[in-house]
């Protein structure tokens, strides 16, 4: 294989936004929940904490670059169960409409 035709490396795992962290009758905002694609226990999920997570949508105007995608950045705090779901926090929160959406998790900062 040619080196020109050689892709990157992907440097992140998609993940899927669950809802915000929630009580019966309360609901917090400011922490979201997220499955992590491949991640089914705590012990998995204990890899991902302190991830950024990036929440990526499309906007009508180009910003000053040409760029129309926004990004909102999080980051992962801690488990949330023992299914592999994580609990995250952005810069600012999701809005409701985001539920059932994608984010990427990037595999960076690094702890090891």
């Amino acid at each position: 294989m040619p080196e020109a035709s050689k892709r990157p490396p992907r440097l992140h795992v998609d993940g899927a936004i669950l809802g915000y962290k929630r009580a019966l009758r309360t609901q917090n905002n400011n922490v979201s929940l997220i499955k992590i694609k491949g991640v089914d226990s705590k012990q998995d999920a204990e890899f991902y904490l302190g991830k950024k997570v990036a929440f990526i949508t499309k906007g009508k105007t180009a910003d000053k670059y040409g760029n129309k995608f926004r990004v909102n950045w999080g980051k992962v705090c801690r488990a949330h169960g023992s299914n592999g779901v994580v609990r995250c926090r952005f810069r600012r929160n999701l809005p409701p409409q985001a539920i059932g959406g994608k984010v990427r998790v990037m595999l960076y900062p690094s702890r090891v």
